[in-house]
Parts: C-alpha cells; structure tokens; sequence
C-alpha cells in the first residue's frame, strides 16, 4: 500500500506559508465525496478557502481530512473536506505553491507535483532539477 504524499506536502507548504507572512488558500474541488462547505460560495465546482490560522479556528490537517471553522458572510461554519479533493495550495500574496495530480494507484513518479510561480513566467514546472556537475576539491591558501 502506497501512502500519499498529499497531506505531508499540504501541512509542509502551510507551514512555510505561515512562517514566511503569507496567507495560505487552497483550492477544493466541491465534487468529491465527503466535501462539506457552504454550497453557496462553490463556483464551477471548486471553492477557495483560506486556511490561514487568522482565518481559521482548530485548523486540523491530517493525513485524510482538512477540518476546521470558518466565518462565512459573518455565519460560523464547519468544514471538512477530504485531502484528496484539494487541487492545490499556493500563498494569495505571491501565487507560490503546488498543483497536486489526481491520485492514482501506479507508483510514484518525479513529476506527481508540480510548483506554482517557481519558473519562468510562473509556469508549473514538471521536470527534475538537473544535479550539479561533480568539481574537484582545491584548498585555497588564506593568510
């Protein structure tokens, strides 16, 4: 049995957001069994949530779930939504984040995830960084 590297990445991503000042969204799709969010605010099938800890009471991300509370329209609500609905998390200040592939039962790959706003143009990047090329060891004499 495979374990999805989808909440690890979520909760790393969240944590680096936070501890660089900027606030974390992530993007759901309402489609998929389990989702509990408010109806109203889904737009094409997908809804955007801050889950920012400003935004948020008893934020719980774990391994199958992303819980927590939320105020909509000035309403306290509930949410629950199922890890493998999320399609991507990313900083609402700069864009910065990862697009999550749909899950699958194959073995893992390099390019199961791919960056936003790493590359140029902030295009999604696919491939592997290319290892650095080995140079020889010199000692540099200082006085």
């Amino acid at each position: 049995m495979r374990v999805s590297r989808r909440p690890y990445l979520l909760r790393a991503m969240h944590q680096w957001m936070t501890d660089s000042g900027l606030t974390p969204h992530v993007l759901v799709d309402a489609g998929v069994t389990g989702v509990d969010v408010p109806k109203e605010f889904v737009r094409e099938g997908r809804i955007v949530l801050n889950v920012g800890y400003d935004a948020t009471r008893n934020l719980d991300i774990s391994n199958d779930w992303i819980s927590f509370q939320a105020r909509f329209g000035g309403v306290p609500r509930s949410l629950r939504v199922p890890v493998i609905a999320v399609h991507s998390i990313y900083a609402r200040e700069s864009g910065e984040g990862l697009v999550f592939p749909p899950e699958s039962d194959g073995p893992p790959t390099l390019g199961d995830s791919a960056t936003i706003g790493s590359g140029p143009a902030d295009e999604p990047t696919r491939d592997p960084p290319t290892p650095p090329t080995p140079r020889r060891p010199s000692l540099k004499v200082v006085k």
